[in-house]
This record gives structure tokens, sequence and C-alpha cells, in this order.
């Protein structure tokens, strides 16, 4: 879910209750910094579950993990649930930088967790459930958040990965925005990784995705067309009290409220750091070629909202290893037609942040291995066992993008 503004506010840690310490992130972007020599600036933010070391079931242990995070030397903070945490990385200019703060984030993480009688797993829902409704965390904001929207947040312990890309500024953060929602489907269908909940197959590759969309500000992502348009959707959401503050603008990419980036959220986390990694190059490669066309005066295509949510369930069930719908001309072609297809529009970005190479060699990767969701498919298929789920997703948190 989403920060307070309070968290994000710039805070010093050692103010901070010591169970939700704030991480050394991407929001620390100083005003205006949208490039490190001339390469758009890039982040990572990453959502985890803790589940019992025993059962597998989720562990309310958030607060215990945290703080021995923290005293391991790298930051975290609370989520909605106490099933959860999440880190950010510092503000990077490389994807050598991203895998290295998130290869250390996760083994910190990963070596707290095991302190605590729990692991720390990257799936973007728990395949075994913890009851309904899922306990909040104790904090104001999300305590309304229950009160308002009542059964709807009973089981959103989900889990996902945001990319935060430099901006110029918000005008073109938005614009931006609307260059990217052609492509928000084929970036789902890289990305899921949640084939498992309540205990049993779901039939879709990305859960998270389909759970999420029962909150009523997680819309198809709208064409804005500018800044203005973006402030009128945004408002509409709050007036109609379908978000609760701007922090619950739960649009799929948005300029952040707080620091100059553009936010891409939809993805599922990333089962291991090098995934999360292509993510953020593609995302940033996609940014660069969408500023170029804004400078030349092209706007991002414009399809009905309808298409895109056809599109995006379609991508939520199908994943990488089914078929796509291409929003901008309704056909369908296989997922893994569409990511090159983003690949080839991606390609004078990627060359320009010096990632095209890299970019080549991770898809090529995840391409070998399957998606996150059919790799966890695979896992427990062997012998029908969760707690072969539950082991696989241990070895992925730290482990290599490879095949299960």
């Amino acid at each position: 879910m989403e920060k307070t503004e309070t968290d994000l506010a710039g805070v010093p840690p050692s103010s901070r209750p010591q169970e939700h310490p704030e991480p050394s992130s991407i929001h620390t972007l100083p005003s205006g910094r949208a490039s490190m020599g001339g390469v758009l600036t890039v982040g990572i933010e990453e959502e985890f579950l803790l589940l019992d070391g025993e059962s597998g079931r989720p562990a309310a242990s958030a607060p215990s993990v945290l703080a021995a995070a923290d005293r391991a030397g790298v930051g975290a903070c609370a989520e909605a649930t106490p099933y959860q945490v999440e880190t950010a990385t510092p503000v990077c200019g490389t994807a050598g930088e991203l895998l290295g703060s998130l290869s250390r984030s996760r083994a910190v993480l990963a070596a707290a967790a095991a302190g605590e009688g729990s692991r720390v797993v990257a799936s973007g829902c728990a395949p075994l459930a913890a009851g309904v409704p899922t306990p909040l965390t104790p904090a104001d904001r999300y305590q309304r958040m229950g009160e308002r929207y009542g059964m709807l947040v009973d089981d959103l312990s989900v889990c996902g990965c945001h990319v935060h890309v430099g901006m110029p500024d918000r005008e073109r953060a938005v614009l931006v925005a609307d260059h990217l929602r052609p492509w928000l489907p084929a970036l789902l269908a890289l990305s899921a990784n949640s084939a498992f909940a309540g205990g049993r197959p779901t039939g879709h590759a990305s859960w998270r995705a389909v759970t999420w969309t029962r909150l009523p500000s997680a819309v198809p992502q709208p064409w804005f067309g500018s800044l203005a348009g973006y402030e009128r959707a945004s408002e509409e959401l709050l007036i109609s009290g379908a978000a609760l503050d701007s922090g619950m603008l739960y649009f799929s990419v948005r300029p952040s409220e707080r620091v100059p980036t553009v936010e891409v959220r939809i993805f599922d986390v990333a089962a291991t750091a090098e995934e999360a990694v292509l993510y953020a190059l593609l995302v940033r490669a996609l940014a660069v070629v969408a500023l170029a066309d804004i400078d030349a005066g092209r706007a991002g295509p414009r399809f009905p909202d309808h298409t895109l949510r056809l599109a995006l369930w379609r991508a939520a069930h199908d994943g990488l290893e089914g078929m796509s719908l291409d929003p901008g001309t309704g056909t369908l072609l296989t997922a893994r037609g569409r990511v090159r297809q983003l690949m080839r529009r991606a390609a004078s970005g990627l060359e320009a942040g010096g990632d095209r190479a890299t970019a080549r060699d991770l898809l090529g990767r995840l391409f070998a291995a399957g998606s996150g969701a059919h790799r966890q498919r695979a896992a427990y298929g062997r012998r029908r066992r969760f707690d072969d789920l539950h082991d696989h997703l241990s070895r992925s948190f730290t482990g290599p993008l490879r095949p299960t």
C-alpha cells in the first residue's frame, strides 16, 4: 500500500518509532535531481511477506523483523499489515547500483526474519491464508482505511514492486504516464508472481493484480493529457471517497507527491532481485523514449479504459506464458511477443542508459526460467506440497534468476 505523508516527510530516524524504521531511500531524492550524468535516476520499492518458519502461514512478525534489520544497518518500514515489510533503494544511476542495494537488503531481511522464527519471501500473495480479516498495522491511517472500506481491505496483504524514475517536472511525469499506458499489460505479465492464495491455485498468474482492483481507487490507468487532467482525476477520487487521501490514488503510473519522479506500480513483487532490476531498466528506458516523444510534440496514444481493463485482466490471468491483448489495437498475441515489442520500443532508451546488454541478458534468462508464477507452479506441482513452494520462494529471495 502507501506510506503516510509523515512517514516520508524526512523526519529524522531517531525520532521515529523503532518498529517502523524508514529506509535510506529514493524518498530522499533532492528536488530537481532527475538525472545522474545525464542518465535518468531510478529507484525501487519492494514489499515482502513474512511467513511462519514452520507452518508457512503469514506471520505477524514485522515489528521484530524490522527492528532486527535496523540493527543490521538496513532500513525498512512497516506496511499495511504486520505480515509485510517494505524496503527501498537509494537513488541509483546504474543496474549494478540497483542490484547491489536490493541484494544487500534482501540478505539482511532474510537473516533478520530467520532470527525471529520467520522467513521473508517475495510473492504477490501468501500461498496459505492466515485467516480473514487480516489485521492492519496499528497506525491511524490504516485504521481509518479499515473503518471506511470495511471488507474491501480484509485480505489485502499483497505485495508489489514500485519503480521510480527521475523526471524534470510533474507535467512531464504525467505525460510520460500517458505514453506508458499501452505497455502496462506487458509489464504486468512479465512480473506475474502470485499463482497461489488461500491454500489453492488461483487460476491466475497474478492474483495480486486481481485482488488489488477491488479497491475503488485502483481504477484502470486513465489517459490524463496534462497535469491539470491528472489533478482533475485525482480530485474526483478524493471527493467521491474512493481515495482516503493522496496516498490512495492507486493509479498504475503517477507522479510522486513527494519527490520528482514518475512511479510505476503495476508489478507483482519480483521473485529475485535481478528481475526487479529488469523491471526498473525497462521502465526507465520507456520513460526516456516517452520524453523524446513529448519534446517532439507527440502525445501518448489514446484508447478506451475498458480495453485497458480487459488487457490487464488477460495479463493477470495468463502471465508471461499465455496471450496478451494489445490495448491499442485490440488484437491478441503471445505475451512474450508483446514483451519483445516493448523491448523494441525501449531500445533507444536502453542504449542511452548503457543498459541494452544487461536488459537483454536478464530478459533472456527470465524467458528461459519462466515467470515467477510459472516457477511457483513448478515448485508446488512436483509433490503438490506447499512446503516445497515455500522453500522455493525462500531460495529465490536471495538467489539468482534461474529455472526451478
